[in-house]
Formats: structure tokens, sequence, C-alpha cells
């Protein structure tokens, strides 16, 4: 049995570990995750063509949940050739039916920019309809419910509290007389997160356990502080005259920000003013939401008691170009939340280069920024952005609010799997080797450093790393 780590190693992007189970014709081999490395554009467009292992040796994905920078590759599998399933819950499967489409367009659109203006013709890594395949080898499953992914590989999702559908995945593997139980704990999120359940450990233990890091060497801010932080920054921008840009991932993100304005408006903690939610995406992903009810947290009252959590008369969804553009011809104080969540691309760019210049403004910053991204350099405060190759002086307030964040800190992954090594006591299965990915290198160092302290084993996989169980 041998893990090898592809992608989201040493890095926050593309996340890819390949299993294997078995020897010679027996062997067996399961992809966990396949996404798209993000960050430096030359250096992210070659990595996304580098297939982690041809295709006919795949026998079966699974997804841990629909971000990009973990599904975003698997159209390119399937272009490639593949013909097996992959494995999500429902609600994963269903945001990925509008989050594939959405890249699948941006790279083609891209690819008419750069021909018709650079002379330069990229070919997509995928089209819409290498997307519309893909779905149809998705399967949704349950949550806590055994699925036969190949011979010898069983698995199951628990919460991961992360977004909507987002799973960690239990797998419990057997090669001859040898049997091991892996968890991949996907992208972990926080306890008391607006809408979603929180985080639930899979309760029976680990052998191994492969553990995102993406704040290991950090807490956030509180929850409930954040909501506080935002209708404070929306007051006083509005006091101002200015905007309030917020870049936001489209799926889970923007859902929750929608969530806190309303019930901060409910409370009367900020003025009425327009709430513009600028992106297709996030409109469509919000649909999703509503669709899947049974994924949301009953004990929050706004969830029992309203039955539109995302409908109230501030928030105005755009979907057309044009209604877009009429948003910089607007006065007056307003709210606009638009994707990406890293600033790397779609129509944030275009309020960027409108607003960044007007100290009126805010632009708030509700999640990590990946190096050489836009969004890192607003957090860094340069004092000049360079946005579709024009150079924007940053006179705008910059507000960071990680509160936010859906990753858990490094106390709460600490809990976490704290908690998945007291569930494997009674098995004998409570001093697991973790191996930590999807986190820069600082960030991991700390975190594994902190954990060594509590007793954990703890390896730190490079790209192509390969250990045996």
């Amino acid at each position: 049995m041998q893990i090898e780590f592809s992608g989201a190693a040493r890095e926050v992007t593309g996340s890819c570990h390949i299993l294997r189970v078995g020897s010679g014709s027996k062997q067996r081999t399961v992809l966990l995750d396949c996404g798209l490395f993000q960050g430096r554009r030359a250096e992210s467009r070659e990595k996304n063509r580098q297939l982690p292992l041809p295709v006919d040796e795949i026998d079966g994905i699974i997804l841990s949940h629909a971000h990009i920078d973990h599904a975003g590759r698997l159209p390119y599998l399937v272009a490639q050739g593949y013909k097996g399933s992959i494995w999500a819950t429902a609600a994963t499967r269903d945001l990925c039916a509008i989050m594939l489409a959405d890249s699948a367009h941006i790279q083609e659109k891209d690819a008419e920019f750069l021909a018709k203006h650079r002379d330069e013709f990229i070919e997509p890594l995928y089209r819409i309809e290498d997307t519309t395949r893909t779905l149809e080898h998705m399967i949704g499953m349950p949550y806590n419910k055994w699925f036969e992914v190949t011979d010898g590989v069983r698995a199951s999702f628990t919460e991961a509290g992360h977004i909507l559908g987002s799973a960690s995945v239990v797998l419990e593997l057997r090669e001859g007389d040898q049997f091991r139980r892996l968890v991949f704990s996907g992208d972990v999120g926080r306890s008391n997160l607006p809408i979603i359940r929180d985080p639930h450990p899979p309760e029976h233990g680990a052998d191994v356990i492969i553990c995102e890091s993406t704040y290991g060497n950090r807490d956030h801010e509180s929850v409930e502080g954040a909501r506080e932080q935002l209708a404070e920054v929306v007051r006083t921008t509005a006091a101002r005259g200015g905007r309030v840009l917020i870049p936001a991932f489209a799926v889970g993100r923007t859902q929750e920000l929608v969530y806190d304005l309303h019930a901060l408006r409910r409370d009367g903690k900020i003025p009425e003013i327009p709430i513009f939610i600028d992106s297709p995406l996030a409109t469509d992903a919000t649909a999703v939401f509503a669709m899947h009810p049974e994924t949301f947290d009953q004990n929050e009252a706004l969830v029992r008691n309203t039955p539109n959590l995302f409908e109230f008369p501030m928030v105005k969804f755009t979907r057309d170009v044009s209604e877009s553009k009429k948003l910089n011809t607007m006065h007056g104080p307003m709210i606009v939340i638009a994707a990406s969540g890293m600033a790397e691309s779609g129509r944030i760019l275009h309020h960027l280069r409108y607003g960044a210049s007007d100290p009126r403004n805010t632009i708030l910053v509700v999640g990590f920024m990946a190096e050489h991204t836009l969004g890192r350099r607003i957090v860094e405060q340069r004092s000049v952005l360079r946005i579709f190759g024009e150079e924007v002086p940053l006179a705008a307030s910059v507000e960071v609010l990680l509160g936010y964040s859906a990753h858990a800190d490094r106390t709460e992954l600490h809990a976490w799997l704290r908690a998945v090594r007291r569930g494997g006591a009674a098995e004998g299965r409570n001093h697991p080797t973790i191996h930590l990915v999807h986190g820069e290198a600082e960030a991991q160092d700390a975190f594994a450093e902190q954990l060594r302290g509590d007793g954990f084993r703890v390896e730190i996989p490079s790209p192509g790393t390969t250990v045996t169980l």
C-alpha cells in the first residue's frame, strides 16, 4: 500500500494524492481529489497539463469537495480518456455542475482574449462539453455510508464543515492479510460557521492521516467577532460614501456573507444600502444551497425561522455583463461581492480596477490569499496593483477578516486530529502517522512542531514523495 503526493504538497493548490493498493496485475489505484494549480499563470498552466498518472491506471476517484483547487482538473482527466467513477457527496456533485462549467468558460474566454489581443493561442485545459461528461461519471453518496471504490478499497464520507457538501474521507484498505485505515481530512472547516454543520471528525481512528495545514501557524478571530467587524467595516465605509469591495469565493463564502449581512440588517447593525452579488456563479451556487437544506445547521435560529436565507430587500443578484458594468456608474454607498476569491479572475478585477484608487472605498479580504495572487498583493498593501495590464494605485482601505475563513486554524485542526486519535484508542489506532498537505512551508513547519510536541508522528511530503503504509 502506497501514497504518492502529487499536488498540494508544500503548497495550497492542486490537491491530488495517489493511493495504490495491491501489486502487479492486482494493483488498484485511487485518486483523492484532482484540483487545479493556481498562482503564477504560466507556471500553473504547465503544471495543470501534467497528468498525475496515465488515466488508464486510475481505478476510481474520491472527491472531498467542489472547490476548484480540489476538483478543477477532473474534466481534463475525462477529456484525456478517464472512464471510471468519481465519488462525492450529492451536494458536491451539484456544485461541481456549475463550478466546473464556470472554470471551462473562464478558460475558453482567456484563450479568446489572448488570441485577439496578443496574437497568442493557448488551448483551454478543457471545454464545457468535457465538464458535462465529467458529471456523468460522478456518483453522489450520503454521509456516513460505506461504498466500494475498487478491489481492496472502501470509503465513507464524514462532515468536514468547510463548504456545502464538503467531506473528510475514511478509507479502509486491504491487501492480502494487511488492513489499514486511512483518513483524508479534505479541507476542515470551523465550528459555528453560518449555514453549514460543524466538522465531524471520523470516529474510529486511523493508521495514517493526510491532513490539510493551511492555517497551521495561526489562530483566527472568532466567527462571532468577524460578524461584528463586518458590521463596523460596512458602517464606516458607508459613512464616507464609499463601496465595500469583497473578493469572495462564489461558493461558500458569498453565501456566508449574505447570511451575516441579512442577520446584521435584521438586527439594525448596518445601514440599508444595496448589496450586489455580481457573479453568475454565485447566483447559481446560491440556488444549489437552497436545494440542500438537509446540510444546514438546524441549531441556528435564522436557519430554523427564515424560509429564504439568501433573499431580503437589500440584496440584488446581477447576472448579465451589462448589469455588472452599470455598477461602476452608480453613486453612493454599496457592497459589491464578486468572484474570484483570490482576485485572480472574474468580475472582481473590474471593480478593483475602478475602485482600488478611491480612498472612500474599502477592499475587504475574507479568506486566504495564496502566494503570487493579486489578493495576496492587496493584503500586503502594495502601493500599486497591476490589473488587466494597467497600474492602479491602491488608495482604498484594506481590511482583513480571517474570522470568515472556512479553514480550521491551528487550534481547531489540532483538536480535530486529537479527536481522530481518541476515536482509535479502542482498536489500538491511537498513534497515527500524519502527512501534512495543503499548506505553505512556514505554516506546515510550525504546525508539525506543535503536533510533535503532542506525541504525533508527523511527515511533510514534497511533490512526488511516495510513502509505504
